[in-house]
């Protein structure tokens, strides 16, 4: 009987450490996505110009209206972000996709993850290992003065 009361002890014990280190894990997750939203006092960074600082984006790609089709002048900024992925083989490429809160939600999520999804794909075939790419999920912005910021794919290399 003793034995019996062990062994259940154990997995009790087993089972609260798995619970413990979920808990641990969803936490740490969740401060990782809550920094990767943040950004920089200064505003948002012009397109073609590489911007360092914490939580800034290295790069950004407007779309045009309802389309994921990358447009015709994203490939510098493409091609200027992914030359710096490749420099650096350990930092990997955060990849959000943004819109806006207008119409329907579902759309909006959807349409902003294939954006981003294009970005993706746009970046692999610049040379970027696709083990270096995180996809961000998508997030609503209210888009500023600028309409077209509700419309971006932001590249963060880190």
């Amino acid at each position: 009987m003793n034995e019996q009361n062990d062994d259940l002890q154990n997995f009790a014990l087993m089972v609260l450490a798995g619970v413990i280190g979920l808990v641990i894990a969803g936490v740490l997750g969740l401060a990782a996505g809550t920094s990767m939203h943040r950004t920089s006092a200064t505003g948002a960074a012009k397109p073609g110009m590489a911007v360092t600082a914490a939580g800034a984006p290295d790069g950004r790609v407007y779309f045009e209206l309802d389309s994921d089709a990358l447009p015709a002048d994203a490939q510098a900024e493409l091609t200027r972000v992914a030359d710096a992925a490749r420099a650096d083989p350990g930092k990997v490429v955060l990849i959000s996709g943004f819109h806006d809160a207008s119409g329907d939600a579902a759309h909006n999520a959807d349409l902003a993850k294939r954006r981003a999804q294009a970005v993706q794909h746009a970046l692999e075939a610049n040379g970027v290992a696709a083990d270096h790419l995180l996809l961000d999920k998508p997030a609503v912005t209210t888009g500023g003065g600028d309409a077209r910021e509700a419309r971006r794919v932001e590249m963060r290399v880190r």
